[in-house]
């Protein structure tokens, strides 16, 4: 059996696993064994393949959003490490890239020793706090400005609170929070480099990648349902709705793979945003019409389908609705409508 194959077949597996299995020694031991083969080793993007790397993400998310979920923040932080430190790049392991920065959670730094720095406080959405062996995290130095910092997590400094994690979507990724009293982590990279880098927004557009994935899987139950001979007009007007969103997201995602490819040094946050919006919408109505065609049964009889069904309306919430549609807004007014023309 060739590579691509043995890791269809992983997938392929994993996919088909018991609600009841114990899914996050499952996701652990299917992540090292990811790594050990050098399946967690994709093109950078914007070097020629980001359209190669995009189709494995979706891949993985088609199998399961979870083992998504932790594949792409183990891929994106080698990736992040690849362009801000490439002399220090340690890649040993399970990584974990943990960005998010709400108003309750805050890690800082307090002491340092040249690019080695003592933190303390805590993150929260730390997904896979309990399996990983690093994590890469944005933090705030001493002159409150935000600094991405490598940390092993083996370290008596590190604690994990896991009460705040009630989640029945995504409940597999383990989210939790992570309290640093004093732990040992180093500097990658420049203060606030991490965002202003090419590769923040490139990685964005990999996270569309994997909420394409997972529907693109959802819609294919409902394209099995239409291939049998018993099936209605109004189950064949679904997957026609289907269809025509899948086809146009699918379109945004090679588009703008193509660009990043041509642009590699300049900022693809307007093409991502338009991206993450497209694909976004087409969650929404795959999801919709998924439900009303194939009914109950799915949900409740096939772990396959129930777990990207209840996944995929939480994994999706990494876009921010509304506000990044603003966002969005602002940047196309300020710009020629040229992204119209055809």
């Amino acid at each position: 059996m060739n590579n691509a194959a043995h890791f269809e077949n992983l997938l392929a597996r994993f996919a088909a696993r018991s609600v009841n299995a114990d899914a996050q020694s499952a996701l652990q031991k299917l992540m090292q064994e990811f790594i050990g083969s050098g399946f967690a080793s994709l093109p950078m993007p914007g070097q020629g393949r980001t359209l190669e790397r995009w189709r494995t993400l979706a891949a993985v998310s088609a199998s399961d959003l979870a083992l998504a979920k932790l594949y792409e923040g183990h891929t994106d932080a080698l990736a992040i490490m690849t362009e801000l430190d490439p002399d220090e790049l340690n890649a040993r392991g399970f990584w974990g890239t943990w960005a998010a920065e709400p108003h309750f959670a805050r890690v800082n730094i307090m002491d340092r020793q040249r690019d080695q720095v003592y933190l303390h406080g805590r993150k929260a959405w730390c997904s896979g706090a309990q399996m990983l062996d690093w994590a890469l995290l944005t933090t705030w130095d001493e002159q409150h400005r935000p600094q991405l910092v490598a940390v092993d997590l083996r370290q008596s400094t590190i604690s994990i609170e896991a009460d705040a994690w009630q989640a029945v979507g995504m409940s597999n990724t383990a989210s939790v929070d992570v309290a640093f009293k004093g732990a040992l982590g180093r500097c990658v990279g420049m203060p606030g480099q991490y965002v202003d880098r090419p590769g923040f927004w490139q990685g964005g557009g990999g996270i569309a990648a994997c909420w394409y994935g997972a529907a693109c899987a959802l819609a294919g139950y409902l394209r099995e349902h239409c291939r049998q001979p018993w099936h209605d007009a109004h189950a064949a007007a679904h997957l026609g709705a289907v269809d025509a969103a899948l086809c146009s997201a699918s379109a945004c995602l090679k588009d703008t793979a193509m660009w990043i490819d041509a642009n590699p040094g300049q900022s693809a946050q307007l093409p991502v945003r338009r991206l993450r919006a497209q694909v976004e919408l087409t969650v929404s109505l795959v999801l919709e019409h998924v439900g009303r065609a194939l009914g109950a049964t799915p949900f409740c009889r096939n772990p396959h389908f129930a777990r990207l069904a209840a996944d995929l309306p939480v994994f999706v919430r990494q876009s921010h609705a509304q506000k990044d549609l603003a966002v969005l807004g602002e940047l196309v007014a300020a710009k020629p409508a040229d992204g119209w023309l055809l």
